[in-house]
């Protein structure tokens, strides 16, 4: 793994865990402002302890394992979410993968085996509504009453409210399937982005005079069709474009799929890795009756899109780097 951000695994030795951790344990499907309340204190909690910090996560999302049959629009998947965590200042993060054994352990034993015997932890910081172990018994009060008698420190973290509105991870999945995209951000603390590879597409973009670079995104992704302005990054160069995430209507109706088209940009990025930030939704996705009524509003969406991304410089998420991911 890259040096300065440990993932540790169930297939990790114990003797390559570094013992006595502070830890921040949650989904943290992503990261958003309430999971950072959560990582800002386990990150206090070391400094004050001088010990290193972690993230405690759970693979594929428990949601998914319960529920396997329905479709489950994550706002971070694996990569995403540990790249974010990573830009946090934790020092790494405990990756448990989530199957029929991890949701037949109780609590008790959740607490003992996993956290105490392997991990070794001298503290955890936990939200106020994180449930975990057989039936969901595991929550913060039982942390807090097992605490002194294994002698750690728990920190639990109250909601984290935006006007009034309490930040969650399906309130940001409400907020992004109807391009409330500044709900989005604000619950977030940053803006909401996905990652993929550029791929070959139809090519209209090019006769239409804006090429596009394509990524189709997962296919359980509930982001609103529409037009938006975007923020790319690529590696650490950071590119302004507009996008149209959708079936394309005007022409067939296709399957749903992400096109950027990047200001003043020319170079070929087939089979290039690209970070995607949304910054602002400009409208919904229409079925034009001319190939030239859309270019007039496509010339028209990119003069928005501009405006916008002049209004946000800069924003983007704070991403750190992970080696590649090594199976659960």
């Amino acid at each position: 793994m890259t040096p300065g951000f440990t993932v540790i695994r169930d297939t990790t030795p114990a003797a390559a865990i570094p013992k006595g951790a502070v830890v921040a344990m949650g989904n943290f499907d992503g990261v958003h402002l309430g999971h950072r309340a959560v990582i800002a204190a386990a990150l206090q909690m070391g400094r004050a302890q001088g010990r290193p910090a972690l993230a405690v996560t759970f693979e594929p999302h428990p949601r998914s394992f319960f529920s396997p049959n329905t479709p489950q629009f994550r706002l971070t998947d694996e990569a995403a979410k540990l790249r974010l965590l990573a830009g946090t200042g934790l020092a790494g993060a405990v990756v448990m993968t989530f199957d029929k054994t991890r949701a037949g352990t109780t609590a008790q034993d959740f607490i003992h085996h996993d956290l105490i015997e392997r991990l070794g932890i001298s503290g955890i910081a936990v939200g106020y509504d994180f449930h975990f172990g057989k039936g969901r018994v595991g929550s913060p009060s039982l942390l807090v009453g097992e605490a002194p008698r294994l002698g750690i420190e728990v920190d639990v973290q109250p909601h984290v409210d935006i006007e009034e509105r309490p930040v969650s991870s399906s309130a940001i999945r409400m907020a992004l399937a109807e391009g409330q995209i500044e709900d989005a951000t604000a619950m977030l603390g940053g803006p909401w982005f996905v990652a993929g590879e550029v791929i070959h597409g139809e090519k209209r973009g090019r006769d239409l005079g804006y090429p596009t670079a394509n990524i189709r995104l997962d296919k359980n992704c509930g982001l609103k069709h529409g037009i938006y302005a975007v923020r790319v990054g690529r590696g650490a160069e950071r590119l302004d474009g507009v996008a149209s995430f959708g079936r394309r209507p005007t022409f067939d109706n296709g399957a749903p799929l992400l096109e950027i088209f990047l200001f003043d940009f020319k170079d070929d990025l087939y089979g290039t890795a690209l970070d995607v930030a949304f910054i602002a939704f400009i409208r919904d996705e229409l079925k034009f009756d001319s190939v030239e009524a859309l270019v007039r509003q496509m010339d028209d969406d990119s003069a928005h899109a501009r405006a916008a991304l002049a209004a946000a410089p800069g924003a983007f998420p704070k991403l750190g780097t992970v080696g590649p991911l090594s199976p659960g």
